[in-house]
């Protein structure tokens, strides 16, 4: 059955397409890579370009048939510059993440040193309080015969004083008892 009319006019259109590619393979049984026009490459060498995009074709006589390219693996050459980039990125990233990382274990040496600082000097305060509180109990120490005896001199007053309460309501009564006789 033989193609008529717009269906002829889109088999047409695509037959006239040219490759897409140059390493798009041929049917004529050529193996060379195929060029740009004004492109040359040397015997055993591929020629990179850059990936075409698939045309639309939108003539009133193929009808708007849209045409696109097969899937094509890059050249050697480009593979080769993309794995090259892809470590080079990789080696940046890698060095950026060891560079925070030895960052952030300087920041913790500096803290644990400033720490230790601080326990030194915290060491050296508590030392002379220490050194003071000894020397507060050694005169504190030294000074209790002496607090014993107010302690004891205190208990002697009292006892004093309650003797002279008595010694006093003595002596009131026998005032009263005086001036009682004094009266008969």
């Amino acid at each position: 059955m033989a193609a008529t009319g717009k269906e002829a006019a889109a088999m047409d259109s695509i037959s006239r397409v040219p490759p897409a590619h140059p390493t798009v393979l041929s049917l004529g049984g050529s193996s060379e890579p195929q060029g740009e026009p004004g492109e040359t490459a040397a015997e055993g060498q591929v020629v990179p370009t850059a990936p075409k995009k698939p045309t639309t074709t939108t003539s009133s006589s193929d009808g708007g048939v849209e045409t696109a390219e097969e899937a094509v693996e890059p050249a050697e050459s480009d593979i080769n510059e993309l794995c090259t980039d892809m470590f080079d990125k990789m080696a940046v990233f890698l060095q950026g993440e060891l560079t925070g990382t030895c960052e952030d274990y300087r920041l913790l040496e500096n803290m644990n040193k400033l720490t230790s600082l601080k326990y030194m000097e915290m060491k050296d305060i508590s030392i002379n309080i220490s050194r003071n509180l000894q020397d507060l109990n050694h005169k504190y120490a030294s000074l209790q015969p002496y607090l014993d005896q107010i302690i004891q001199i205190e208990e002697q007053v009292s006892s004093l004083e309650q003797a002279a309460y008595k010694l006093d309501t003595y002596s009131k009564k026998l005032e009263a008892k005086f001036k009682k006789l004094e009266k008969r």
